[in-house]
């Protein structure tokens, strides 16, 4: 499995990376913001990919509008902080598989992870 993890936290780059080393053993690549996970997307070619939503030079929803719209169908976890109706409704809207709101325990990531997995397997 390859994971694409996106935000300008290295703590919450770390966190991510935590949780996917116990659900198993993977290829991460880390991008600091949605400019730079543009230009690592293409050469690296995950199979999920987490990503924050508010970020400096490119925030994720951007991100997610522009990767989608080149025709990419990879997984996309959206987490951030923002927990509107309005903003999760955007983001679905826009290509997201599924929402994440921070403060996020360990499990529920690795739960919603293991969740698009298997989606991903059965299709």
């Amino acid at each position: 499995m390859k994971v694409l993890i996106v935000d300008d936290s290295k703590t919450m780059r770390s966190i991510h990376r935590s949780v996917i080393g116990k659900i198993g053993s993977a290829d991460i690549e880390e991008a600091c913001d949605g400019q730079d996970a543009l230009s690592k997307a293409s050469a690296f070619q995950p199979d999920l990919i987490l990503l924050d939503r508010n970020m400096p030079n490119m925030d994720g929803y951007t991100f997610l509008k522009i990767y989608r719209s080149k025709g990419n169908s990879t997984p996309i976890i959206m987490i951030t902080s923002e927990a509107c109706k309005t903003s999760i409704v955007e983001a679905i809207k826009a290509g997201v598989n599924d929402y994440v709101v921070k403060p996020f325990s360990p499990e529920k990531l690795s739960e919603r992870i293991k969740r698009i997995l298997e989606k991903q397997e059965a299709a």
